[in-house]
């Protein structure tokens, strides 16, 4: 062998190597798949994928941004690592709970009502790692380009026949508790008022009693002064007869 084959397998090497090193970063990404991929599917279980790339720390928390059509009331949680939860926010939804260890890939699954009509729909991720690492794949490809940190996907295909968008899912709004003067003016018929006495009524009948009891002393009064008196009267008339 030659020392330029030499040279020239060594600068190819060279090549490859540093060719492997810039493509490492962009192994770890983030994926979606659906369990349906059509428009307009109904009750579609969608599956992420969030790749680790830290060496030193594990993914803890997912956020997602949902896309128009997806209204954050529609998903709930089917799948995720022990300990993790949904939260639903503005913009779409956060699973998060103890950190995964590292190395470990995130993965959950969430149920979408219905997936709305359109070609794709993007899901914009973003990861944090337990020592406050934080990767964002959310860029969208712009004229066929491929984004340095891509959004997760999902093509979708034509809709079933006969598919259509279900109606808006009814909001349950809590049915106010009557107030308890309707409950009794509903449950009992109306009472007529007490009557109220007149306050001049009272007085009048007590002054009229004063006035009875009042005549009947002095009857007693003047009886006893004519039993006391008519002996007086009778002693004074013999006396005045015996002194004639």
């Amino acid at each position: 062998m030659t020392n330029r084959t030499l040279r020239v397998g060594t600068a190819l090497a060279a090549a490859a190597t540093v060719l492997l090193a810039l493509a490492t970063p962009a192994l770890a990404h983030s994926e979606v798949s659906a369990s349906d991929a059509r428009a307009l599917a109904e009750n579609v279980t969608l599956t992420f994928t969030s790749e680790a790339e830290s060496t030193s720390a594990g993914i803890q928390k997912i956020q997602i941004v949902l896309p128009d059509g997806v209204p954050a009331q529609s998903v709930t949680l089917k799948d995720a690592p022990a300990g993790w939860t949904l939260t639903p926010d503005a913009t779409g939804y956060t699973v998060q709970g103890p950190a995964l260890p590292v190395g470990d890939n995130a993965k959950h699954s969430i149920v979408v009502r219905q997936l709305p009509q359109g070609e794709s729909l993007p899901f914009k991720t973003i990861e944090t790692y337990s020592n406050g690492k934080v990767s964002r794949w959310i860029e969208l490809s712009q004229n066929g380009s491929e984004p340095e940190n891509p959004a997760p996907v999902l093509e979708l295909k034509p809709p079933a026949p006969g598919a259509t968008p279900l109606p808006a899912a009814p909001t349950v709004s809590p049915t106010p508790s009557p107030s308890p003067t309707a409950s009794v003016s509903s449950s009992a018929p109306a009472q007529p008022a007490p009557a109220v006495s007149s306050p001049s009524a009272a007085p009048e009948a007590a002054a009229k009693d004063d006035g009875g009891n009042t005549g009947l002393v002095v009857a007693v009064v003047l009886a006893a002064l004519v039993v006391v008196s008519f002996p007086i009267a009778m002693w004074i008339k013999r006396r005045t007869r015996t002194g004639a």
